[in-house]
């Protein structure tokens, strides 16, 4: 075999073997749908727990009214919950709207926190540290500031936690709200549904793990006071606290009727700067708990770790590798006589993700449909390619941040 040919051999073995992990937490997870479709729905066991509500706002006045308006709509006792604000350094009027906001419902819990460059301005994990410190709930709640939570939300993550002990934490799901705005967030829309939630089931099932995504979630008050607060240095402040809750021996639930609708970028140059954010976050998280995979006591969360370290480091190679050695073959520049194999191979993957994808469709309704067949066929060749691209880029940032020690700051997703 030449080296071209090993070469072949290991990337499309490593592609393979993540893509039947792939289809088993598919399984896992729509059995975890179906199973939660069929169970009643979840009531708060003995005292109804006060929450805080926590929400980072940066330059947010385009979405923030309706945001909180949202939140002060929940079906939770009004007199159980507070909601904070934290205006982290906004230079447009987002400071106006929320005063007027907290002068009309002057009669519920509702703080505003404005801060200024000197203590504000670095990130979402400062200025969630900035709101827990004047939160007094047993519970915290996060909402990102473009969210439009349903009004049970709330009330089913509380329910989920005060049932178990060994819940440390209790996440939702978002969906996305401007589905239909472009040909882009009808890909997010896909993917949030397929390659989020889905893999979220199917990992719960499994494996009784869950990562906090950034809004729609509920922790216990005394786990953050446990781990001092949010990491300053992680924009992935998420998957970060995920790893931490983990290590103090909790679950993290999945409830999928807990559901907020969030906004989703409608523009390629939007997106690429938001993803490759996440995966420079999710990098640094990644190389943060590598080390435990020889730590014992992390046993039960090997998984997780192996999983993200396979999605941002293996298979990130193995398609780079694998689609660099094909063109090469294609242009007579390198010889592989495994090509036409690689080839088959990679017809029947495309089979198996657009019959997986769609698969996972089937759990929302108005969602299974042709014309989504048909952008899931559309989505592998285009949309599920420019991962690599956000995913490298978010590597080689990681790199740099880490050689000239950049601080953390804010990356304002563009509202509409």
């Amino acid at each position: 075999m030449t080296v071209a040919d090993i070469l072949m051999v290991i990337a499309v073995f490593c592609i393979w073997s993540l893509l039947l992990v792939n289809i088993v937490l598919i399984i896992a997870g729509y059995l975890y749908y179906m199973k939660c479709e069929k169970e009643p729905e979840p009531t708060i066991k003995g005292t109804v727990p006060f929450v805080s509500i926590m929400v980072p706002a940066h330059n947010e006045g385009i979405v923030i009214v309706p945001t909180v308006e949202s939140l002060l709509a929940l079906d939770y006792p009004q007199d159980k919950y507070e909601i904070i604000v934290i205006n982290d350094n906004s230079s447009d009027n987002s400071a106006e709207l929320l005063a007027a906001l907290q002068s009309k419902y002057d009669d519920r819990n509702l703080i505003i926190i404005n801060t200024d460059n000197v203590i504000g301005g670095k990130g979402k994990s400062n200025a969630l540290n900035i709101g827990f410190k004047q939160s007094k709930g047993e519970l915290i709640a996060i909402y990102d500031a473009d969210n439009t939570p349903e009004k049970t939300a709330l009330r089913y993550l509380v329910a989920e936690i005060t049932n178990d002990d060994k819940l440390g934490a209790v996440i939702g799901k978002f969906r996305t709200r401007n589905r239909d705005a472009s040909l882009l967030t009808r890909f997010i829309n896909i993917e949030t549904l397929s390659f989020q939630w889905m893999a979220q089931a199917g990992r719960w099932q499994l494996f009784k793990l869950c990562t906090i995504p950034g809004t729609n979630f509920l922790m216990r008050r005394s786990i953050i006071e446990a781990i001092g607060g949010w990491d300053v240095k992680a924009i992935a402040e998420d998957t970060e606290i995920s790893f931490r809750i983990y290590m103090m021996g909790y679950r993290i639930k999945f409830q999928p009727k807990s559901v907020t609708w969030e906004q989703e970028p409608q523009t390629l140059k939007v997106w690429f700067k938001q993803r490759t954010r996440w995966a420079k976050g999710n990098i640094y998280v990644i190389v943060k708990n590598a080390p435990l995979l020889f730590d014992r006591s992390a046993k039960n969360i090997r998984f997780d770790i192996v999983y993200f370290l396979s999605i941002y480091f293996l298979l990130l190679t193995s398609l780079i590798i694998s689609d660099v050695l094909l063109l090469l073959h294609a242009l007579g520049l390198v010889y592989t006589t495994i090509a036409g194999f690689s080839s088959l191979l990679w017809t029947l993957a495309i089979v198996l993700f657009i019959t997986g994808t769609f698969i996972t469709l089937t759990t929302e309704k108005g969602e299974m449909s042709l014309s989504n067949l048909l952008l899931i066929l559309l989505m592998y060749v285009t949309y599920s390619q420019m991962w690599m691209v956000v995913a490298a880029y978010g590597l080689y940032n990681f790199i740099k941040d880490t050689i000239f020690k950049r601080e953390v700051k804010w990356y304002k997703t563009e509202r509409y």
